[in-house]
């Protein structure tokens, strides 16, 4: 089993920035699992955001987020982030983050097998 914990959500005014954590724990070996951020605005269903391989060599983000948006992992640390840059109001949303048991990119929601709850993250205009 593994548990995902996300922080480093909140408000932020349009044009900042923040950085999203996501903690795993559980008997894991961490570099094993890709990982991968969705988000969820109101009233709207969830949505893949990025995804990075379990060695954290290649990341993807969906083209609406690129060049905003990127991701990072410590595998010593067992924590991956999103750095997101230049936030509108558009990028309100709660955002999870997901592990896939597997070490290459996983694209779709269905591919990952574990979630955590969400953090939120507000933008104001």
């Amino acid at each position: 089993q593994v548990q995902l914990q996300e922080s480093g959500g909140g408000l932020v005014q349009a044009g900042g920035s923040l950085r999203l954590s996501c903690a795993a724990s559980g008997h894991i070996l961490f570099k094993n699992l890709g990982m991968g951020w969705f988000r969820q605005a109101p009233g709207k269903e969830r949505m893949f955001v990025a995804a990075i391989t379990g060695s954290g060599d290649v990341f993807f983000v969906v083209d609406s987020m690129r060049g905003r948006f990127s991701l990072s992992r410590d595998n010593r640390r067992s924590t991956m982030y999103l750095q997101m840059n230049y936030l509108g109001p558009e990028d309100t949303a709660v955002y999870y983050c997901a592990a896939a048991e597997r070490q290459n990119l996983a694209l779709r929601e269905v591919q990952y097998e574990y979630w955590g709850k969400g953090t939120q993250v507000t933008v104001s205009s």
